[in-house]
């Protein structure tokens, strides 16, 4: 690849990561709320990975559990992922006052 291709796909990759972020960030809300307000099992499910996301050395998630929840959650759970594997900024940051609220939950589980 020459860098007149880099160039291109740079541009390329950068306009991808700010739209999987605009994504990412409307889906966690989704997903933190959910998990903030029930207490279902899906919920159960959601905080899991809501917290994997926070801080996977200490929280692991099992990508089988994709299956497991509705499939709007689901998709949320992917747009989730696709803005970490662009890895602009840490979901929490998406959200209003995420860390405290992701903290909150997981304490609260």
């Amino acid at each position: 690849m020459d860098f007149a291709d880099f160039e291109k796909n740079a541009a390329q990759w950068e306009s991808r990561a700010q739209r999987v972020q605009g994504a990412a960030a409307q889906a966690m809300e989704r997903l933190l709320r959910q998990a903030e307000t029930s207490d279902s099992g899906q919920s159960h499910a959601i905080a899991h990975f809501i917290a994997a996301t926070f801080d996977g050395h200490v929280f692991k998630f099992d990508p089988f559990d994709l299956r497991a929840v509705d499939i709007p959650v689901s998709d949320d759970m992917l747009a989730c992922l696709d803005a970490l594997r662009w890895g602009r900024s840490d979901l929490h940051t998406l959200v209003p006052d995420g860390e405290r609220r992701i903290l909150a939950m997981c304490s609260a589980r």
